[in-house]
């Protein structure tokens, strides 16, 4: 078997759900009034037949022929489907609108979860909770408590009316169903695991199908179609699995209720049946109980299926707890500091993070003040990038490692922080929207002249121009339409034009030829102002103007300087400035 069972959750998991009930409260009361209503009309319709028997049984005691009570049969059976679609249109609204709620709560939690969870999930995943598992839960608050609520009614009151016709005939119709239950809830439980397996592999599923869409280039580029489809095929048979195992269960379940209900059938015949010849009971009587007795065989026969959503809703629902009760590690400050405006001097003091266990920035210490400009080189794996996500606060970091104008920047309101920080990542993410929606994603509501001087100034407004929908023309998913370069050159304008104080720059400029990297340096120099500036970099003619610049080797820093001065130290930085004329040389023939 490949479905293998994932212990741990309970039934208790839909707990959460009482408080998006409890705002639909009104909701669920009308769609019961509805359904009470529904199911008054249906349980007249047996005591009209009764009636009807004796009219043709006793017709000089009948108060009406059999003829009348047939047209008030008919017209209870009309009121009861008109009555049923409000019922169910008022219920099913009702799952609907918690799931419209719970997509929302799922959404803006999201959003405030930080990088560190972020790693550790996968994006399909996600995308599934968002999809299936709230499909689930929509079915159980929708379908499921429309036939819970219908069942409660049909049981409470069948039993009554069967139990005034005849009290000992209903307890011995009622016996099967103790013995049902019991096999029901051992059913159940085994259904609740193989439930919350499928929707594991189903995510597996969905974060395949995601991954493999996505790096499309790539798997063709490696001809790694065969290998793709016979790993796609190898999840989906695990999913095929557990479904397969779910539908054996519920195969089982639905049969045990329908006998419960066929076992009470031929205890009433046997027993009821004899009492009418005996003359204990009246023919009217017998038919009347049987046709409540049948009415209680489809709610026993749908509560095998309301079991089952409401395991698979328990399911579904501990996946979407995992998003909505996941704390972020990133939190704002209990006591903020009162800040005004960032200036821009950052102060590392003996800085050191890691990731897991192992640390990848030691020790660091180090002064940028206000309008300086640093440079950071180093090898891959030094902690650069690490670095600069540290000082932008996108990891949780110690108390009394970075200060910003001589404040922890744990104690800094985040809004704040980030405000004044425009980030450049290395690896440059565009929305699949327009060029302009792009840049101007930095500054809410900028002006167009403001995008296209930004735009300028990183030198993409020439390929702009070359576009026929110019500003307005869309870069697709993830910017697949554009270069590398104009990618990371649609990036840096974003941060520009969002003004910030302090600039982050990590490796922006990896994808565009030397001439360009340039002009953007040359923009750069009136741009720069009074502004702290951090840029990340393998080429050392990025750095050059630098007034300060490190390098990083095994999370430390190795040596520092200006670029002559690091020159005449002859050590590594060095060694990477030889190594890269002797390329520009050779590459120069």
């Amino acid at each position: 078997m490949f479905c293998q069972f994932t212990e741990g959750y309970s039934i208790s998991e839909l707990s959460i759900l009482y408080r998006y009930m409890l705002s639909c409260r009104r909701t669920y009361l009308l769609g019961a009034l509805w359904l009470i209503g529904t199911n008054g009309f249906a349980l007249l319709i047996p005591w009209l037949l009764k009636l009807a028997v004796e009219s043709l049984q006793y017709p000089a005691r009948a108060l009406h022929s059999s003829a009348w009570y047939a047209a008030l049969i008919i017209m209870a059976a009309l009121a009861q489907g008109g009555v049923r679609i409000f019922s169910r249109t008022t219920l099913l609204h009702a799952g609907r609108r918690i799931e419209y709620q719970i997509r929302e709560d799922l959404y803006a939690k999201l959003l405030t979860l930080d990088l560190p969870w972020f790693d550790r999930e996968r994006t399909g995943d996600i995308l599934s909770r968002f999809s299936n598992d709230l499909t689930n839960v929509r079915m159980l608050l929708g379908f499921g408590m429309l036939n819970i609520i219908n069942t409660v009614i049909v049981y409470l009151a069948t039993l009554y009316l069967m139990a005034r016709i005849n009290p000992s005939l209903t307890l011995y119709a009622v016996i099967p169903f103790p013995i049902m239950i019991l096999l029901v809830k051992r059913i159940s439980s085994s259904m609740f695991r193989r439930s919350k397996r499928a929707q594991e592999e189903l995510a597996r599923l969905s974060s395949h199908v995601e991954e493999n869409v996505s790096a499309a280039t790539v798997i063709k580029a490696y001809c790694r179609e065969e290998s793709q489809i016979e790993s796609f095929r190898e999840i989906s048979a695990r999913y095929f699995d557990c479904n397969m195992g779910m539908a054996r269960l519920r195969g089982l379940m639905i049969p045990i209720m329908a006998s419960t209900g066929g076992a009470g059938t031929l205890i009433v015949l046997f027993m009821g049946g004899s009492r009418v010849i005996s003359g204990a009971m009246t023919l009217g009587d017998f038919v009347a109980f049987n046709g409540y007795l049948a009415m209680l065989i489809w709610p026993t026969i749908i509560m095998g299926w309301i079991l089952n959503l409401m395991q698979r809703g328990a399911a579904s629902m501990s996946r979407l707890n995992h998003v909505l009760k996941a704390n972020a590690t990133l939190t704002e400050p209990s006591q903020p500091a009162m800040i005004q405006k960032i200036a821009g001097d950052i102060e590392l003091r003996n800085l050191s993070f890691s990731y897991n266990s192992e640390p990848l920035l030691k020790g660091i210490s180090l002064r940028v003040k206000r309008g300086m400009r640093l440079g950071i080189v180093g090898p891959v794996g030094s902690g650069k990038s690490t670095l600069m996500r540290v000082i932008a606060r996108l990891y949780p970091i110690g108390e009394g490692m970075i200060f910003i104008d001589g404040v922890d920047i744990n104690r800094m309101p985040l809004r704040t922080l980030r405000d004044a920080i425009g980030f450049v990542p290395q690896d440059s993410f565009l929305f699949s929207r327009t060029i302009a929606d792009n840049i101007a994603y930095g500054k809410e509501g900028a002006e167009a002249g403001k995008i296209e001087a930004a735009a300028r100034l990183a030198s993409l407004e020439r390929d702009v121009q070359r576009f026929p929908n110019g500003y307005e023309t869309l870069v697709g998913e993830r910017g697949v339409t554009l270069s590398g370069g104009q990618k990371q050159r649609t990036a840096i304008a974003r941060a520009l034009l969002k003004d910030p104080t302090i600039l982050i720059l990590d490796d922006p400029l990896s994808a565009v030829d030397t001439k360009t990297e340039e002009e953007i340096l040359a923009g750069f120099s009136d741009y720069y102002g009074d502004r702290t500036v951090l840029i990340v970099s393998h080429r050392l003619s990025t750095l050059r103007g630098c007034d300060l610049i490190i390098v990083l080797g095994n999370g430390r820093i190795v040596e520092q300087g200006a670029h002559e001065e690091l020159l005449a130290l002859n050590g590594q930085y060095a060694a990477i400035h030889r190594e890269q004329q002797l390329r520009a040389e050779i590459e120069g023939y």
